[in-house]
């Protein structure tokens, strides 16, 4: 819209065009030249308005027209939009699948400041979306009408070691939360797979990572701090309003901006990952020991082939120390398999190299964004990618030792699209072993219907969550929850193929969701879930979230605290709709 409308006053702006001398007679007849016939002038009009026409055609042809493959970058434009107002801010979450333009972008630095913007905010009735670092695949913090951002509000308050407790402001970043405690001997209990997340964006949407005893991130709150539309400033605890507290640890930003957070700690320790390479005949058998004996497991399956990448990671021992271990393959020779796949596909496809990126370098997952962006929807193409990769992993086994904040991380492979879902699995004593049914039907669906589906396939597990509107969220405490995720890779920056990528994505998608989530009882991840353009699709999944979630719970918070709705988007507003709405 704001393209469209900048457009419009750029045209606006043009020269006024004046009237051609040779269809005008006056201007062009003199005493000395007899003046055409009616019959002649409206022949001449009439042929140049065919020439016009054919004109114009022959440019919106030369402009509009598909490219070849190697001439996508050259494509020109007709007009240049005018520069965008400087008050415009483009905010885009991290795999640029999302972005908005808006002219309200609120950055304070403290408490007070942060109240005095929700205050006005609330008496002037616009809108403040909470939005994080912006990591979210679903931009579920953007807002075209406005944001508050607490990048700026990033301290440690206070740290008590005793009780291994952190007090902070909502807008630290993972990693600077972790570095800013390490010389306390302290670090958070669980890490999603990247830093870059602030506390409070994290919680709210219900991140975890994985370990089958530990439940997800927002089962470390000890206590909140909510800067509210209606109630201003409040504090919740497991003590303070309980039922509140539960609801808005997990409250995706709906029910007040969170200031401050107080964490559990755990003591910080070196772990010892161990990474390995099995089949799903061999994992079914070693599935419920897995489980029992690692603190931390997770799985990463390479469809089109039978490879589970098994790691696990546990602290070090302290009578035995790191396990001592010599590689039976170096970095080089893991990934050379790879490098001639690419340098093969580079002839194949008539490639001509990037320069800048050197094809010796031992980085796996940047050629492997290369080699999938030659041709990201060919299902050969990709199969070939997939069990080059799955070789990479049988020259990887070993081990790697380092601070759990190091270890637990993992290069996530660019920009992506995802969609990810956790269902129950049972308990650690009593396995349902529908984790492992659930990826045999995804493979099979995948193989089935020939979709080019990247590596890797990622399982995880968690504990259950007392947060009811988490997607781990049980009464038992006994159970667990398996987490799975499938991507598709945008590793380009062109418009049509990032497109391409986009819809055959969401084909996959749709394809798990008819076939298995309910089956399954499977629920995406907030951070993860899109809404749906189609009504009937819509009114479907809010049935859905209407089976798993206190929704009317939520909306009555949401009514009390927010009650003109400053804080919401249109996401949350379709997934949660209050009842004068709908």
């Amino acid at each position: 819209m704001q393209r469209a409308l900048t457009l419009k006053r750029t045209l606006q702006s043009l020269p006024r065009i004046t009237k051609n001398p040779l269809i005008s007679g006056r201007a062009f007849c003199n005493a000395s030249t007899p003046s055409p016939s009616p019959a002649s002038a409206s022949e001449l009009r009439k042929y140049m308005g065919y020439t016009a026409l054919v004109l114009f055609c022959g440019a919106a042809t030369y402009y509009s027209f598909p490219f070849p493959e190697d001439a996508k970058h050259k494509k020109a434009q007709i007009f240049r939009y005018a520069p965008l107002p400087e008050e415009l801010h483009t905010v885009s979450n991290w795999s640029g699948t999302h972005e908005v333009q808006t002219r309200v972008f609120h950055q304070p630095e403290t408490l007070e400041e942060l109240e005095k913007v929700v205050k006005e905010a609330n008496a002037r009735k616009y809108r403040i979306r909470p939005v994080g670092s912006g990591l979210s695949p679903n931009g579920i913090g953007l807002s075209r009408a406005g944001m508050v951002n607490l990048a700026l509000m990033d301290e440690v308050l206070e740290v008590d070691r005793e009780k291994k407790r952190v007090r902070v402001q909502a807008g630290i970043r993972v990693q600077q939360l972790v570095d800013g405690i390490k010389d306390q001997g302290l670090t958070l209990q669980n890490f999603a797979s990247i830093r870059e997340q602030q506390i409070g964006g994290i919680l709210q949407v219900g991140a975890h990572g994985t370990g089958a005893r530990l439940p997800p991130i927002d089962e470390q709150v000890i206590s909140m701090k909510l800067v509210t539309p209606a109630k201003g400033t409040i504090e919740v605890s497991k003590e303070k309003d309980p039922e509140l507290f539960y609801l808005a640890r997990c409250g995706l930003g709906g029910l007040g901006v969170v200031a401050e957070v107080t964490l559990q700690c755990v003591e910080r320790q070196e772990l010892v990952e161990h990474t390995t390479v099995s089949n799903m005949e061999e994992n079914k058998k070693n599935h419920k020991k897995l489980f029992s004996e690692n603190k931390h497991v997770k799985y990463l399956y390479i469809p089109y082939t039978d490879t589970v990448v098994i790691v696990t990671c546990n602290p070090v021992s302290k009578w035995k120390g790191p396990p001592k271990f010599k590689p039976k393959f170096t970095t080089d020779e893991a990934i050379q398999h790879v490098r001639d796949l690419y340098r093969d596909c580079l002839r194949k496809y008539r490639v001509v190299p990037d320069n800048s990126v050197d094809v010796d370098e031992p980085s796996f997952t940047e050629l492997r964004g290369k080699l999938i962006a030659l041709n990201p929807l060919n299902k050969d193409h990709i199969v070939k990618m997939n069990q080059a990769e799955a070789e990479f992993w049988r020259k990887s086994e070993g081990y790697r030792v380092g601070w759990s904040d190091e270890i637990l991380g993992f290069d996530c492979g660019g920009q992506q699209w995802v969609s990810e879902t956790c269902f129950p699995a049972g308990t650690i004593a009593k396995p349902s072993m529908k984790d492992l049914e659930y990826i045999e039907d995804l493979k099979q669906l995948i193989e089935k219907e020939e979709i080019p589906a990247p590596a890797p396939i990622e399982q995880r597990w968690t504990a259950s969550s007392k947060s009811p509107m988490s997607p781990a969220s049980s009464l038992k405490g006994d159970n667990i929850f398996s987490w799975v995720g499938i991507i598709m890779y945008l590793p380009t920056t062109d418009a049509r193929q990032r497109k391409d990528i986009t819809e055959e994505f969401f084909h996959y998608r749709h394809l798990t969701q008819t076939r298995l989530w309910d089956t399954y009882s499977s629920y995406e991840h907030w951070a993860k879930i899109e809404v749906p353009k189609d009504k009937e699709q819509l009114t479907a999944l809010r049935a859905r979230l209407r089976k798993r979630y206190p929704v009317d719970a939520y909306n009555k918070a949401r009514s009390e605290l927010d009650p003109s709705r400053i804080l919401s988007n249109v996401k949350l507003g379709k997934l949660f709709p209050s009842s004068d709405t709908i």
